[in-house]
């Protein structure tokens, strides 16, 4: 089965209003992309980019939801909210929420779930840090933080998966594509021994961390790599357009 490529943009917190200058310049330069792409703003974006590009190939989707459709939760937002400012995806379980929010694969599980609830096709990370890679800790710290975060009820419609090496993100390292192929198909099989091989198969499984214009062509041709999670390379539109177009 052909999966369609995927390049999805994660602003992180980074962005005013001016940035959305950025989105008006990439849509005019790549057309028609043969890969889905997907730009994920500050929540305070959300609702301006959506109609920017209503019309466009391009989606947008969220950093974050909350696990509940609505309640007492000061400060959060919901996968209902996200959806009814344009959103159709949502990035769940990144490195640095569950670093520096504590998050663990059970919380993002019920994130998981409630982006389902709202219609929100979920982007699911996973990936180890530094001191786990060094330790061949990789493959057991991936494939758990998979079983883990991932609820029953998975389907290649409301779920993609993003590897992310923690020491990767930011950093300019990037591991070869030799290690990229192991993790993506220890993924692969991961998905399939719970799965079965035909869903499996069909799930796209993304890579990310340091992709660039100048390394993302040699990444999106790597064995089980269905496109990206793209962060800094995403804020210029010039940078973002050469991604995408490499994974054409």
């Amino acid at each position: 089965m052909a999966r369609r490529k995927l390049v999805a943009g994660n602003w992180k917190m980074n962005g005013l209003t001016a940035q959305l200058a950025e989105v008006e310049a990439l849509l005019g330069q790549i057309g028609t992309p043969e890969c889905e792409v997907a730009i994920c703003p500050p929540a305070t974006l959300l609702c301006r980019l959506a109609p920017l590009i209503e019309g466009s190939p391009l989606r947008c989707g969220g950093q974050d939801c909350h696990w509940a459709d609505s309640g007492a939760h000061t400060g959060d937002i919901s996968a209902a909210m996200l959806a009814d400012c344009g959103a159709s995806l949502v990035i769940l379980g990144h490195s640095e929420r569950r670093a520096d929010h504590c998050e663990s694969s059970a919380l993002i599980a019920k994130k998981v779930a409630a982006a389902w609830r709202a219609g929100l096709q979920a982007i699911v990370c996973v990936g180890e840090t530094e001191q786990e890679h060094h330790a061949g800790q990789t493959m057991a710290v991936v494939t758990t933080q998979l079983r883990d975060s991932l609820p029953e009820g998975i389907t290649a419609d409301n779920t993609v998966i993003a590897y992310e090496p923690v020491w990767a993100i930011g950093t300019g390292r990037t591991p070869n594509t030799g290690e990229i192929a192991a993790v993506h198909t220890a993924i692969r099989n991961a998905l399939s021994d719970r799965l079965g091989a035909e869903t499996a198969t069909a799930i796209r499984i993304l890579y990310g961390g340091s992709v660039k214009p100048d390394n993302a062509a040699g990444i999106f041709a790597t064995d089980n790599v269905d496109g990206g999670l793209i962060g800094g390379a995403s804020l210029k539109a010039a940078d973002f357009a050469a991604i995408i177009a490499a994974a054409g």
